[in-house]
């Protein structure tokens, strides 16, 4: 197979390196990513270098570019961008794209795969969920700060079965991987609480520990969840009857001084993805009849909206 990474940061850095690392060189598979700039520069000249807590390697990947036109057809594409960015770098990529190409979005948005498929004219869009905490350290450095990593993917409903052969292509290079009919409901698990996390430590200019020793704090993030939640269910997405208090009792299991990427972003002046956590729930309460207040107010405080 040939395996594209789109997008080289944190995310694609971790899951890339490990495809790299066991296919970069061999001759049954090739591992392509796209990066940019310096980062770029480094990676062609000297490899990747993916630090983990298990140890550090240098990677090489089959081909590393910006320009996809040299690349030739993909049979996986993996996008890791950032949400701003997805639509610009999914067009970038179309020409790669066959009508069996399986993509599969590692971002944290519960309506990427749908603006994927808008932009895309061929190829199978599955969902994407991901667990790991990395960043570029440096210029062809990556480091992985979470223990584990951990990817759900596959179709929302349906069998699965044509997609055995690229979840065994992840676990045989070591990333703990999970085929599922069920991959709206991974998605969601993961937005209910990252969701309001990203906004209410963004509003608040406080980590995680901060948030929780305030009682106004730990409230705003109890009815931000409630609020996601209700969404949720009126797009009959499939979850726990206790997701709630399970989602508010993640944020205790973090380091008292865990920020989200949001907030960071925020606290530097960079750009956001406030626009496919709190601004998703904003525009799809309106269009569902459902009332957010939370999150109008933490959309309108942090984009200073009318």
């Amino acid at each position: 197979m040939r395996i594209a990474v789109i997008g080289i940061g944190g995310v694609g850095g971790a899951f890339g390196g490990k495809l790299a690392s066991r296919y970069g060189s061999g001759p049954d598979h090739e591992v392509v990513f796209i990066a940019r700039g310096e980062h770029l520069k480094a990676i062609r000249g000297k490899g990747m270098t993916l630090i983990t807590t298990a140890g550090e390697s240098l990677v090489r990947p089959s081909l590393a570019t910006d320009n996809p036109a040299e690349a030739g057809a993909f049979d996986v594409v993996l996008f890791a961008v950032k949400s701003y960015g997805l639509e610009e770098a999914a067009r970038m990529v179309a020409g790669n794209i066959k009508d069996d190409t399986v993509i599969i979005p590692l971002l944290n948005g519960v309506d990427i795969t749908e603006r994927l498929q808008g932009v895309l004219p061929r190829g199978i869009c599955l969902h994407g969920t991901v667990y790991v905490s990395a960043f570029i350290e440096a210029p062809g450095v990556i480091r992985q700060v979470s223990p584990a990593s951990r990817l759900i993917f596959g179709p929302d409903g349906g069998s699965v079965e044509r997609f055995r052969p690229i979840d065994a292509l992840f676990q045989e290079a070591g990333i703990t991987s999970e085929l599922t009919s069920s991959s709206q409901s991974a998605l969601w698990t993961k937005f209910i609480f990252i969701c309001p996390a990203a906004g209410v430590t963004s509003l608040l200019q406080k980590p995680f520990g901060e948030v929780m020793d305030d009682p106004e704090g730990r409230d705003l993030l109890a009815g931000l969840i409630g609020e996601v939640e209700q969404i949720a269910r009126a797009k009959g997405i499939d979850l726990p009857g206790d997701i709630a208090q399970v989602s508010l009792d993640k944020v205790k299991q973090f380091p008292y001084e865990t920020k989200t990427s949001m907030q960071l972003d925020y606290e530097k002046g960079r750009e956001t993805e406030i626009d496919i956590f709190t601004g998703y729930i904003v525009r799809t309460g309106q269009k569902l009849g459902i009332k957010t207040p939370l999150h109008e107010r933490v959309y309108k405080t942090l984009t200073g909206a009318a």
